[in-house]
């Protein structure tokens, strides 16, 4: 860069007519041409070497919607952790309140006053990772643990995390259709069906049940990526979405606390 200014010092006094520069007032033209140089050369300098200071990763963690949104990923964690000790009504308490706290978050997020765009750009990056966790590698874990852990069902967790993350980068893309209209289904959906379904878990033989649960999640997973307009649940669902949180919770929870036959 120092080269540059004075190579441009240096054209612009052999430019200059000697008359200019010696005559009269030559020292003052002189001088006010090399502080002409020398303010760029400070312009251009200053800018790398005085970059903005960025805030502390962490403090983006206190923003409320975000400790929403990291609820819910301790949500996600206790279900995984659940799901491969094969405790299944430990899983889908886990799993719902994954739910639960995903929808709260943008919430929280717009109705709070004074949040900078620097907070809500943070957010809805940390709540699409989350939504990996809960939405794809929980959902992948249950499958896995309800077979044993057999090989045939290694292709079915990759699918759902698969058509997961296909689908979340195509959203943190594209976005919605409109405003109340998803392109495919939700990945929210997937597990609140999901855990409707293991209320059935027990009533049927687990030859019958495991096939069934493999099945429906690839037809769920296969809808995450159709082309196909699926309005979404917002407003009074939120409602729905808490009401069938506790709901579950309460009847999982006896299920958990039951001693086992």
């Amino acid at each position: 860069m120092a080269q540059d200014v004075l190579a441009g010092l240096e054209g612009t006094l052999i430019d200059q007519p000697p008359e200019r520069i010696v005559a009269g007032n030559g020292a003052a033209e002189l001088i006010r041409i090399v502080s002409g140089h020398l303010a760029i050369f400070k312009s251009r300098s200053a800018a790398p070497n005085n970059p903005a200071t960025p805030r502390a990763i962490l403090s983006y963690a206190e923003d409320l919607p975000n400790i929403c949104s990291l609820a819910g990923l301790l949500a996600a964690i206790l279900g995984i952790y659940f799901a491969f000790l094969g405790n299944f009504p430990g899983a889908m308490i886990g799993l719902i309140w994954a739910v639960f706290f995903d929808w709260s978050d943008g919430i929280i997020a717009r109705k709070m006053k004074g949040r900078t765009k620097e907070q809500g750009e943070f957010g809805g990056q940390l709540d699409s990772l989350i939504d990996i966790v809960s939405f794809g590698v929980l959902p992948a874990v249950i499958l896995l643990s309800y077979g044993n852990f057999s090989p045939w069902y290694i292709p079915g967790a990759f699918v759902i995390v698969a058509t997961g993350v296909i689908r979340l980068s195509y959203f943190n893309v594209f976005g919605l259709v409109d405003k109340s209209t998803y392109w495919g289904l939700a990945l929210d959906n997937n597990v609140i069906i999901l855990a409707f379904l293991f209320l059935f878990e027990g009533q049927v033989s687990s030859a019958v049940f495991g096939p069934a649960c493999y099945a429906l999640l690839m037809v769920l997973a296969a809808l995450n990526v159709a082309p196909i307009r699926i309005p979404k649940l917002a407003g009074r669902w939120y409602y729905a979405i808490t009401a069938y949180t506790l709901v579950l919770t309460l009847v999982y929870g006896w299920k958990l606390l039951s001693p086992s036959d």
